[in-house]
């Protein structure tokens, strides 16, 4: 370590020790002030063409969610992700329960969800959580399961694996949410599945991933480690923004009028389904008879969603629903904080 590069490690330590302090920061900040959240969404370098998508906006956001993609591509080491094919069972049944469980634990509920007495409040949740199911596994995860002594290769095959058929799976799950929503919702879901979702994946989730992996092998371990100090500062600052700026569309009204039986509807809900997931890992770890290192990773990475990637999509597809962002701004904090409980509680990892 340089000395340049000291102070750098030292406030990159002090953001990651308090991160969940930092993002409900963040949080606060978008809704006392929105402002300069909501310039920055207009903020746009340019366009590119996508097939389904056409002429579509190189916004801040979505550069800043690509650069986020980027960096977790180049933190995969090739030895760890050649550790992949040594359990490839329980890799594609660990991807599997990750989009299935929650999916079909909210179907599930579906009947007893519509006892809620506003229907528009309810299609606003359903939106929002079809959206949490249908991203990636969060990079984030392998970050809490290498914490807790996981097995490294299994956390970054399913990060990269749902990473990679994200823009299959996605619009699938989508559209399975929009035969159990009505109206305008349903009309939004189908048309994100069906023009360009899968587009929009591959450009800002998908590429930027591989890009990162590429520019790893190109450069080496040493290479990136050289970088990797000033990469991960910038990474924490940009995951930030980037969840400031889109929580700055929802959540100054939702302060400025808020309506409490909602939120403690969606709170209450975020934490079944993100509960229930992590459990679900658990459970899958059981059943294969695993050991302490498999079920941290499979506990983490069926638990963590890429919430980054909705929050953009929302923001861009969905932007006459913003309360559709409520149940991913709360389900991003819920997963922090569960994560934060079973790494204390299941393996007892020191702060």
């Amino acid at each position: 370590m340089t000395t340049k590069q000291a102070p750098i490690v030292s406030v990159t330590h002090f953001i990651h020790a308090n991160f969940l302090p930092l993002l409900i920061f963040s949080y606060v900040a978008a809704a006392l002030f929105p402002q300069f959240g909501l310039w920055l969404r207009h903020v746009s370098l340019g366009s590119i063409s996508l097939p389904g998508l056409g002429e579509t906006n190189l916004s801040l956001g979505l550069i800043m969610l690509s650069f986020l993609l980027f960096n977790a591509g180049l933190g995969i080491q090739t030895q760890e992700l050649l550790g992949i094919k040594k359990k490839p069972l329980l890799l594609l049944v660990g991807f599997l329960a990750n989009m299935l469980v929650p999916m079909l634990l909210i179907l599930g509920v579906r009947g007893i969800l519509g006892l809620w007495h506003n229907q528009d409040e309810l299609h606003n949740l359903l939106v929002g959580l079809a959206l949490i199911v249908a991203m990636p596994i969060a990079g984030s995860s392998a970050t809490w399961a290498q914490n807790a002594n996981g097995n490294l290769s299994l956390s970054l095959g399913l990060v990269l694996l749902s990473t990679v058929l994200s823009p299959l799976t996605t619009p699938l799950v989508l559209h399975l949410f929009g035969f159990v929503t009505q109206g305008d919702y349903a009309e939004d879901l189908h048309e994100m599945a069906q023009q360009g979702t899968n587009a929009f994946l591959c450009l800002t989730v998908v590429l930027p991933s591989l890009v990162g992996i590429l520019v790893h092998y190109c450069i080496g371990d040493n290479g990136t480690s050289k970088i990797k100090p000033n990469l991960k500062f910038v990474n924490f600052l940009v995951l930030l923004l980037l969840n400031y700026s889109n929580a700055s569309t929802s959540l100054p009204e939702a302060c400025a009028r808020p309506d409490w039986d909602f939120l403690a509807f969606i709170l209450g809900i975020t934490i079944f389904v993100c509960g229930s997931a992590f459990f679900a890992g658990w459970v899958v770890s059981k059943l294969f008879n695993s050991d302490n290192p498999d079920k941290a990773s499979l506990m983490f990475g069926l638990g963590m969603n890429n919430n980054g990637t909705g929050l953009v999509l929302a923001a861009t597809a969905l932007a006459d629903h913003p309360a559709v962002m409520l149940p991913m701004i709360f389900y991003t904090l819920v997963q922090q904080i569960i994560a934060a409980m079973v790494d204390r509680r299941v393996f007892h990892t020191p702060d």
